[in-house]
């Protein structure tokens, strides 16, 4: 009998319906699928996965397929077709340097755009097709500006890149994007949630994405060269945007990371799992929450808060907009020009002009 901790989704991966399955990383359940014919394990799913057959559903329980509708077959069609051109889709964007989550998020809004018109010829789809898909797609079930525009972004490319532009590009417009403020910490409520992590290793790993503003995934490809002791630096390779950069390395975590390193001595990457390889994302997510509770801050609080809490503090310290701009990895300065709308030093130190007129008593 299969574990009950394991979970399945039925998914199509590259361009073929499998069963992605996903469990916590231990020994025995790995040698536990690998006993399962077809099993393959795959980087971008962070997943292992099978075929999607009768047998491989009835020994995960998953209920079977309905009935083949009238139009299943033009469906299966369009599908062998989307196979190909995603194939090189995937193949064209690998070849740019686009991350595996940009690459699987892209294929996923256009597999569910093209299902939304089963049965329509891909060729035949026009602007007033993308207009409805938004309207009983997107908007019926309130799905967010970002995954609008993200549908948007995969839906020209694949249009420019494999159709020749049959969609006209310049009349798609994109949603106003909301304007939202980041969620920050305060620096006592950082300082409780690493007071309250035990483990050296998960202290490691929260207190340098604070201490240099990291998004997850930077910390997690940190290999141990990236480490420079000597010019007290970080280097930051292929971040959002392929874009390096370098961040400073705080003398404080210097001394932590080498009584971690002395405990653990990891062999690549600086935080490993528990069989060597890049430490999981899951992992790292479990870690914080068990941290937050522990401190016993009450609040969602998420690793992409230590980021913008770090960020929101340098400004209240006084540094500059622009040196910010650059540790952070903004293309952008108005991306970076957000903390100011939440930095409370800044906010506090700006007088109302009504403390200036001279009312009498």
């Amino acid at each position: 009998m299969l574990p009950k901790e394991w979970t399945t989704e039925i998914i199509l991966y590259h361009g073929e319906k499998r069963i992605a399955i996903r469990f916590e990383k231990r020994a025995e359940w790995i040698l536990e699928i690998k006993k399962i014919s077809g099993a393959r394990w795959s980087p971008t799913l962070k997943a292992w996965h099978i075929q999607d057959s009768e047998e491989h559903r009835k020994l995960f329980g998953i209920a079977q397929p309905e009935p083949k509708s009238p139009n299943a077959e033009i469906l299966e069609k369009i599908d062998t077709a989307l196979k190909k051109q995603f194939n090189y889709l995937q193949s064209w964007m690998q070849s740019r340097r686009y991350s595996a989550q940009t690459i699987s998020s892209y294929i996923g809004t256009l597999t569910v755009f093209f299902s939304f018109y089963k049965g329509k010829g891909i060729e035949s789809i026009v602007n007033e097709d993308v207009l409805r898909f938004n309207q009983e797609y997107i908007l019926e079930r309130k799905l967010s500006a970002s995954y609008q525009s993200q549908f948007i972004n995969a839906l020209k490319l694949f249009y420019a890149l494999i159709l020749d532009k049959k969609i006209v590009l310049e009349k798609l417009v994109r949603p106003q994007k909301p304007f939202t403020l980041p969620k920050v910490l305060d620096v006592s409520e950082v300082a409780a949630i690493i007071n309250a992590t035990e483990n050296i290793k998960h202290k490691c790993m929260l207190s340098l994405i604070y201490s240099g503003g990291l998004r997850r995934g930077e910390l997690l490809n940190l290999a141990l060269t990236d480490i420079n002791s000597k010019r007290m630096m970080i280097m930051i390779r292929g971040g959002k945007g392929v874009k390096d950069r370098q961040v400073p390395l705080s003398a404080n975590i210097l001394e932590m990371l080498r009584n971690y390193y002395l405990r653990y001595k990891p062999k690549e990457y600086v935080f490993e799992g528990q069989f060597g390889g890049r430490y999981s994302e899951r992992s790292l997510e479990l870690v914080l929450k068990k941290s937050v509770i522990k401190a016993g801050i009450k609040r969602n609080i998420n690793l992409h808060m230590l980021r913008h809490s770090y960020a929101t503090h340098l400004l209240e310290a006084g540094t500059d907009l622009r040196y910010i701009q650059e540790l952070l990895g903004h293309k952008n300065p108005k991306t970076t020009q957000i903390y100011t709308h939440v930095s409370r030093e800044a906010l506090g130190r700006i007088v109302s002009p009504f403390d200036r007129l001279k009312l009498n008593k």
